[in-house]
């Protein structure tokens, strides 16, 4: 799914930038905001595609 390979290279990309010594913190920021987003995307389009069953 195209919106978890954008998640998981967000991941990758905020990994990089903690690691960095000259971290932006602002860009991180707005990163894992971006990922979050991304995330609540992901789940609302899960649920759409498997809608839960009342049993």
């Amino acid at each position: 799914m195209r919106l978890r390979a954008e998640h998981r290279d967000l991941d990758a990309e905020i990994v990089a930038l903690e690691d960095s010594a000259a971290a932006d913190q602002l860009h991180i920021k707005r990163l894992k905001k971006k990922k979050l987003a991304l995330k609540d995307r992901i789940i609302a389009v899960e649920d759409q595609l498997l809608p839960d069953i009342i049993a």
